[in-house]
């Protein structure tokens, strides 16, 4: 896997330029801030295997929904986690049926419809916190999250492991799977092999709100406090991991695997420009030409030019 490996030179190259980049501690950073991004980066690699030039604009501003939804719910107690997270994943699939209805059967640009509920669900975060945060992650929630629970690995890689083998069961195992990629590949055959095109279009894009809203909760954890737009940051990182893991834009080709390669990439890219202290501004010129290139390189795919 061409992204793997690009991980693992990156890797390497880190260890030449600071040699504690390569320490058990610092690999464990990366693949901890790596496993935050590969779980909001599963709903988006469902989204563009559906084909239809889908990509969820959206699951930055459900990250931060789902973020304030826990923060407020759970309020520092371990008996409100269960709570908290039912509240977050219910509110994640209710975003995404309204975006997969529009998208589905009101014939609205993945693209549109996803911006526009950006602003709505922006709008519900203000609605809810009125501009102003109360609330607060859990003691058990936080050492879930945080705590290396088995050999010095944090718990966080057991959930982000977790997800990956879910969302393995998901794609290749049932039959929910076996229609999303047929529709990607072609809807019009899909379709007409008996595919229930417009219900997997709208039960995709209920699953990525669901498991953006699931990756806000997981942040109150790590980081025990919220703020208005921490999902912002998210939102081209997650299209870009999965790209880079292989997933073609046009749909129908790719897997969860790769999207976690690109997701390590793209995280350890940015580590490298931190570790050479570049000033802010540089290292986000910088992030952002490396991101132009290697999106220019891997969107060059056959199934995308034709």
């Amino acid at each position: 896997m061409l992204a793997m490996l690009l991980a693992v030179m990156l890797f390497i190259l880190g260890g030449f330029v600071q040699p504690g980049f390569t320490r058990f501690e610092q690999a464990m950073n990366i693949l901890r801030l790596a496993a935050f991004l590969g779980i909001i980066a599963a709903g988006q690699t469902l989204v563009i295997l559906s084909g239809g030039e889908g990509i969820d604009l959206s699951i930055g501003a459900m990250v931060t929904l789902g973020a304030i939804l826990s923060y407020g719910i759970v309020n520092q107690s371990d008996a409100r986690i269960l709570p908290g997270l039912l509240v977050t994943l219910s509110a994640g699939l209710f975003i995404g049926l309204i975006n997969g209805v529009g998208i589905a059967y009101l014939r609205i640009p993945p693209l549109v419809m996803t911006l526009g509920m950006t602003s709505v669900v922006r709008g519900l975060v203000y609605a809810v916190t009125k501009g102003e945060l109360n609330g607060g992650a859990s003691p058990l929630m936080s050492a879930i999250v945080v705590k290396p629970l088995v050999m010095g690995i944090p718990g966080l890689l057991f959930i982000s492991a977790t997800v990956a083998f879910l969302m393995w069961v998901l794609l290749e195992r049932t039959t929910y799977g076996k229609h999303l990629f047929s529709i990607g590949v072609n809807r019009v055959t899909a379709r007409l092999n008996g595919v229930k095109v417009n219900w997997t279009i709208v039960s995709t894009y209920m699953l990525c709100s669901m498991i953006a809203a699931f990756g806000g909760f997981l942040f109150l954890g790590y980081y025990e406090h919220v703020f208005l737009n921490l999902g912002e940051k998210y939102t081209l990182p997650a299209v870009a991991a999965v790209v880079m893991g292989g997933t073609t834009l046009a749909g129908g080709s790719g897997s969860y695997w790769g999207t976690i390669a690109g997701a390590i990439v793209l995280v350890l890219i940015e580590s490298l420009l931190t570790t050479l202290q570049m000033q802010d501004y540089a290292r986000q010129i910088v992030y952002g030409l490396v991101l132009l290139v290697l999106l220019a390189a891997y969107g060059r795919q056959k199934g995308l030019r034709q």
